[in-house]
């Protein structure tokens, strides 16, 4: 999944405001290789100000539908919690909705009636759990995607994400990524944002523009848990260690190949 940030506040410097540059952005993404190209309006870095549901609708509408124009074929997925975005997304030509904030039910609503899939991400406010920490994820993951299924949304268009960088420490972090098989087992799709977060560069002393080899740790790491999708900003990077990692665990072999 290559990110493609409309907003003028992303903590990995790649934000853009208008729509154009976003688009082209866009577009750069699915040739580097993006299966997937996620598109968000409001910045999610710590201490970020919430904008509007206007202000968030007229950043992310014009790029979906340009992006839909020019890339007819490509699953679009709109980066919100909130529905009025999404409906407005939806009609725009979204296929599918990635929420920060878990399963809202009214968010839910929407997408549901859209047949549009669902990525619930963990969340939380602050970074005090009452059990392990991953123990915690599981059990809200799996309350959203029980609400979800209520809703009409197949199971198989419910994605999983454990939320690195939100309401946890960076050990926290750490910990969350040392048990991803344990995400997998639940039997949904999975998903896995750590691309350039803060404990990547908390590890390597680096600033988040040059945390791609941290990055790319992650994702193969992601691979061998059995991670079906990782979110990104540097997708070529991304297609090589997933293509590396998937040989050595999966024993997955590209077009052509011979011995």
């Amino acid at each position: 999944m290559g990110i493609v940030n409309v907003t003028p506040d992303s903590f990995s410097g790649d934000g853009v405001v208008d729509a154009f540059n976003a688009v082209e952005r866009g577009i750069a993404q699915w040739t580097a290789g993006a299966d997937i190209l996620d598109i968000g309006g409001e910045s999610t870095r710590p201490g970020h100000q919430p904008v509007s549901e206007t202000v968030e609708i007229e950043r992310v509408v014009p790029v979906i539908r340009a992006v839909r124009e020019r890339l007819p074929d490509a699953p679009i997925s709109v980066d919100t919690y909130k529905p009025a975005v999404l409906n407005a997304a939806r009609e725009a030509g979204a296929d599918m909705v990635n929420s920060v904030w878990g399963a809202p039910d009214e968010l839910l609503e929407v997408a549901a009636s859209g047949g549009m899939a669902l990525v619930a991400m963990h969340n939380q406010i602050g970074t005090e759990y009452d059990g392990p920490v991953m123990d915690c994820v599981l059990r809200y993951l799996e309350d959203c995607a029980a609400r979800a299924m209520t809703h009409g949304i197949g199971r198989d268009a419910i994605v999983l994400d454990p939320g690195i960088g939100f309401g946890k420490t960076a050990d926290q972090n750490i910990e969350v990524l040392r048990q991803l098989d344990r995400l997998v087992a639940l039997g949904f799709p999975t998903m896995l944002g750590a691309s350039r977060k803060s404990t990547i560069g908390k590890l390597t002393g680096r600033e988040p523009a040059d945390r791609v080899y941290g990055t790319v740790a992650t994702t193969a790491l992601a691979v061998k848990a059995g991670i079906d999708i990782v979110r990104v900003h540097d997708v070529a990077a991304a297609r090589d260690a997933v293509a590396v990692a998937d040989a050595i665990v999966r024993d997955w072999r590209p077009a052509g190949w011979t011995k």
